[in-house]
């Protein structure tokens, strides 16, 4: 049975607040641990209303905080954000309090738009050294660094893992060329999944670390008792997804709502959640392992895709006890 890890998007919903969010988030790491679910990882995201998770670092370790063994970490931290030597520090410290279950997903892209990356004080040119700076991130973590005169304390020797994020054939080419694990993003951009997968093993350099490529695939999941439910909640996200994709979360009515789920812009967003598994927990279930055998996934990360905490922690368990 392929493994099986959750990303999380800590969703900030309609009605709530940011620290329900949060404590929403502890709640999904505690039910995955319990489960026996691989790894929860969480994605930096800036100037989002719906999306409380900016600083990875610090709720990576506010989660840790409050589960003991599962594995936790970033899907991903956007590197051209930040020094590597900050990030080395980050997560070197993460990695010094909570031992050997933080993970480093790192991502090329700003999680952001334009106007909010000149606010970050990052040139849109960052991300052109990204090759560069994940090498020189990785040297912070290692142990070969005694003679630098610059070092990560905390954060040198402790050798976390690092992944590269992507949704398109540079992060694929680049993964193989480092000899690093890769995760595709393919919960919402679908297009270039097994074209990516494909390149990555076939191009993939053998690193000390990682004799062998490693490949994760993401997809979203809704679980419910019976497959009605879950088309239900399904379509509820869908519209949920094209209110704040497409309409920016404006207010209304329900005239221009009909007229926004029936627009193109609408069916690009029913395009990108492409890979949504839906129904019942084996329906779901046998869906990920067929996904993953196609395009050869060692892994599966999904979303929790209910528009609400209690169907996001329903279809965990149903999730969890289908596949225990």
């Amino acid at each position: 049975m392929t493994k099986l890890s959750i990303l999380d998007l800590v969703h900030v919903r309609k009605g709530a607040n940011i620290k329900d969010a949060i404590d929403n988030s502890v709640q999904i790491a505690q039910e995955a641990e319990k489960q026996g679910f691989t790894r929860v990882w969480y994605a930096e995201h800036h100037n989002m209303a719906t999306i409380a998770s900016s600083a990875t670092a610090v709720l990576i370790g506010h989660v840790a905080d409050h589960t003991t063994s599962i594995r936790l970490g970033s899907g991903g931290v956007m590197l051209p954000n930040h020094s590597p030597l900050i990030i080395a520090e980050q997560f070197g410290t993460l990695a010094t309090i909570h031992g050997d279950r933080i993970d480093l997903g790192l991502g090329r892209a700003p999680g952001t738009d334009q106007v909010t990356l000149r606010a970050l004080r990052r040139s849109p040119a960052a991300a052109e050294s990204f090759p560069q700076d994940v090498l020189e991130l990785q040297d912070y973590l290692s142990n070969n660094r005694d003679d630098s005169q610059v070092n990560a304390y905390p954060g040198h020797g402790t050798e976390v893992p690092l992944y590269i994020l992507g949704s398109s054939r540079f992060g694929a080419q680049l993964a193989a060329q480092l000899g690093l694990p890769y995760a595709f993003a393919s919960h919402f951009a679908p297009t270039h999944l097994e074209t990516a997968a494909r390149l990555y093993r076939e191009s993939y350099q053998p690193s000390e670390r990682h004799p062998e490529p490693y490949f994760i695939a993401a997809l979203n999941s809704i679980a419910a008792d019976t497959a009605e439910e879950a088309v239900v909640e399904a379509n509820q996200t869908f519209e949920l997804r094209v209110e704040a994709l497409v309409g920016r979360n404006r207010k209304f009515t329900d005239t221009d709502r009909q007229l926004l789920m029936a627009s193109p812009a609408a069916e690009q967003v029913r395009t990108m959640l492409q890979y949504t598994a839906v129904g019942t927990a084996e329906d779901v279930s046998e869906y990920i392992d067929r996904f993953a055998q196609r395009v050869q996934a060692d892994e599966v990360i999904t979303t929790l895709a209910s528009p609400t905490p209690q169907g996001q922690l329903r279809t965990l368990k149903l999730l969890g006890a289908a596949r225990s």
